[in-house]
């Protein structure tokens, strides 16, 4: 007899792996649901009529699980995709997908086909029996007007989703620009999905770092070390796909995230001609950043440094936990030369992103 997901999370708990918590554990019978229906449906199809007549099985009804940042939503996808035993299954980032989606449908149009959105949806179905989303969101216009089409296509072809987002489904893509044509999405996520809340009062990821030390400096050896076991505790070891953000047409790509963890070095950041929108798009998609080698700052490079402070300023605002290693404290980090005056607001947010409880108001 399988392990059921409660059992293993009880386990893991019980072995010290993870924190016990009653409203992740509450949510575990419902992915075990969606786990035996689809591994039940596998292993019929693989039986002596399976595919013969050439129509897919309805859909298994899938989940859309919403709450605040760091509440472990991440956690139960891991699990609960690992548990699942069928191998037509994916699990990526909503927004990598979108990105995906966009560039085969480019790619359809130039073939002439008058609905784009069709073969992209059966290239999907024929391969996925299971999509595992994190962090389903919509921002932009382009995703909003095709969504509700492919994710039908999808249901009616016998995927199943399962999703987690920091908004309930009514709030997705709020205030957009013609969003009346985008309410149909929302109800037919409704219609076709469970739709749960994780009501959980902690943030994990503040949790390990509450009390810890985030700004390392000089940023030596020993820095990076550090900030590579603060990485591996709050992403489980590592990334698990780019993040990818669209800005006025453009593409922002950091290499390394995990669910609302990302890690770059100054240079992927305030090296690179970015701007404030730039900024704003990644203070909104992350919650923690990890930020390596920030370096003296002075006239010789005036126009980084420009783009720090307007990155500080991004992640301030918006309350993101930001871990660091510099060159020197904040207040030795740009000492002489143009800018060196306006620093010091930033180097006062660098000591107060400091506290311990820092960041606990988000979300």
């Amino acid at each position: 007899m399988r392990e059921t997901l409660t059992e293993i999370y009880d386990r893991m708990t019980h072995a010290g792996d993870l924190r016990q918590d009653a409203a992740q554990r509450a949510l575990l019978p419902e992915l075990d649901r969606i786990r035996a229906a689809l591994e039940d449906r596998a292993g019929r199809r693989k039986g002596l009529l399976g595919g013969l007549f050439g129509k897919a099985p309805d859909a298994v009804r899938g989940l859309y699980l919403w709450g605040g940042v760091g509440r472990g939503k991440s956690m139960l996808m891991d699990l609960f995709h690992a548990g699942v035993a069928i191998d037509a299954k994916r699990r990526v980032h909503f927004h990598a997908f979108m990105q995906e989606v966009q560039a085969a449908l480019h790619a359809a149009r130039k073939t002439g086909v008058d609905d784009a959105i069709r073969p992209v949806a059966e290239e999907i179905a024929a391969k996925l029996r299971l999509l595992c989303f994190d962090e389903m969101q919509i921002t932009d216009i382009a995703d909003a007007m095709i969504v509700g089409r492919l994710f039908q296509m999808l249901f009616d072809r016998g995927v199943t989703v399962v999703t987690t987002s920091n908004r309930a489904p009514d709030d997705l893509y709020k205030d957009g620009l013609n969003r009346p044509l985008f309410l149909p999405f929302i109800a037919l996520l409704k219609d076709r999905m469970e739709v749960r809340e994780i009501e959980s009062e902690t943030d994990y990821r503040q949790h390990r770092l509450q009390g810890a030390q985030v700004y390392f400096a000089p940023a030596d050896r020993t820095a990076k070390e550090a900030l590579g076991r603060i990485w591996s505790e709050l992403t489980g070891g590592g990334a698990d796909a780019a993040l990818r953000l669209t800005v006025k047409g453009r593409e922002v790509v950091i290499e390394d995230y995990h669910a609302g963890v990302a890690r770059a070095s100054f240079w992927d950041l305030c090296g690179r001609p970015l701007g404030p929108a730039d900024y704003l798009a990644l203070a909104g998609a992350v919650r923690v950043l990890i930020l390596e080698d920030i370096p003296h700052l002075s006239s010789e490079n005036y126009n980084q440094a420009k783009r720090f402070v307007t990155l500080i300023d991004a992640l301030y605002e918006a309350k993101v936990r930001l871990v660091c290693s510099a060159a020197d404290e904040p207040e030795r980090l740009y000492m002489e030369g143009e800018g060196s005056f306006e620093f010091e607001r930033t180097a006062s947010r660098l000591r107060e992103m400091q506290a311990a409880d820092w960041g606990a108001g988000r979300g």
